[in-house]
């Protein structure tokens, strides 16, 4: 299995990147949710609009939740944002008036807004995101090639690739996400402990090599404070070593779901790189998306949608593998079906126990890109869009950059 980014075709491909950095600085990137709805007003849940910098979603809630003394599991968020760049995002937390939230100044994190509502904020609770992204030491006709990937991408959709962003500062959550599905809990053990190789951090280093030549007080000793999911699993198998899925039971069931879903995400992207020359065509056999209310429907007669494809008003979609997921026909199916058989998986693996379940989903293999607006100034390209929930800026800046 590669660990690498999957997708390495373009759709643009006849047309040069501009090049550049992105996040330089968190001005850089600035990310902005899209409510699906509007809090009433009342109910025992506060909506708090948050905005951070350098931090992730989930540090976000911890930070939130010591300071007014709940679990940070009771706090609900509609999507996951990471650490570099400026978000604003919604966070729900029970039992915890306005006024005890608003004069909160956090490390990182700012509370803009709060306002009461009757139910926990759940993810995917959003209706997308709105970015503004700076490219510097881009090309010196960047501009002319932007506008011109945007006019593609906005006719054809943008493909809905995860990417590398997807797994982890190592590029491995999907890696522990298949051994915890296969329960290979030594190699999911070792996989979080990481790769010496990928960390720039001498101590951290460190604390990788003592632990891969099995010197675990050590490689706790020198772990840093932040690598909060490797210290835990090593304090427990300093105490009973080789009990690896002890250790793993130290890892919050948070982040275990998102190792998983990384390892789905994975799968979903080979699909798309294996579908590309026609990731914006519906065929017979397909289970098509529609991207006014996300329904899906069994594709019977690809001439009678093609316009509706043209217009992407519907998408063929690709699998987020799991024990309840629909599944579709023809040689569609007959893909899915080889790539889990590669694995060594069936839908039925995915139906793991312990609240880690995977029902599975479709998800379109393309988006649509909505308000896209490029400009420049003496710092570089400004590049604002907007995409639906579960999309990736970084699906549009690859085609725009062309750089890894």
């Amino acid at each position: 299995m590669r660990s690498e980014e999957q997708l390495h075709l373009y759709l643009t491909a006849d047309i040069p990147g501009t090049g550049g950095v992105i996040k330089e600085t968190p001005e850089d990137f600035l990310v902005a949710e899209i409510p699906l709805y509007q809090p009433c007003g009342e109910g025992e849940h506060t909506y708090a609009t948050i905005e951070k910098r350098g931090v992730t979603t989930l540090e976000a809630v911890r930070r939130i939740a010591r300071a007014v003394n709940v679990s940070d599991r009771d706090i609900g968020y509609a999507g996951m944002k990471d650490a570099k760049g400026v978000t604003r995002q919604t966070v729900s937390i029970p039992r915890v008036a306005p006024e005890r939230l608003l004069p909160l100044e956090l490390p990182g994190v700012v509370v803009l807004s709060a306002i009461p509502h009757r139910n926990k904020l759940k993810l995917g609770h959003l209706a997308g995101n709105r970015f503004r992204i700076r490219v510097r030491g881009a090309a010196e006709d960047a501009l002319e090639r932007a506008e011109a990937v945007l006019a593609v991408l906005r006719v054809r959709g943008v493909p809905n690739c995860f990417g590398a962003q997807r797994y982890g500062a190592q590029g491995n959550s999907h890696l522990i996400g298949r051994a915890l599905l296969i329960m290979d809990y030594k190699s999911a053990v070792d996989a979080i402990i990481g790769d010496p190789a990928k960390v720039n951090d001498e101590r951290w280093r460190s604390a990788i090599e003592a632990y891969l030549h099995g010197d675990l007080e050590e490689s706790l000793r020198l772990f840093p404070a932040h690598c909060r999911p490797e210290r835990d699993m090593l304090q427990r198998l300093v105490k009973q070593p080789g009990s690896f899925e002890k250790a793993l039971h130290a890892i919050h069931p948070r982040l275990k779901k998102l190792y998983l879903s990384a390892f789905q995400s994975f799968l979903f992207d080979q699909v798309l790189e294996k579908r590309f020359d026609a990731f914006d065509r519906v065929m017979a056999g397909d289970l098509a998306w529609k991207h006014d209310n996300g329904a899906c429907f069994l594709v019977e007669d690809e001439g009678a949608e093609a316009l509706r494809a043209e217009q992407i008003q519907i998408s063929p979609t690709g699998p987020m593998f799991g024990y309840r997921m629909k599944l579709p026909q023809g040689k569609q199916l007959e893909l899915e079906e080889e790539l889990l058989r590669g694995e060594g998986l069936t839908p039925e693996s995915f139906n793991l126990s312990g609240g880690m379940k995977l029902e599975g989903e479709r998800r379109p293999l393309r988006v649509p890109l909505e308000e896209p607006r490029v400009t420049q100034d003496g710092a570089g390209l400004v590049l604002e869009f907007s995409l639906p929930k579960g999309s990736y800026a970084t699906s549009v800046l690859r085609e725009i950059m062309k750089v890894n």
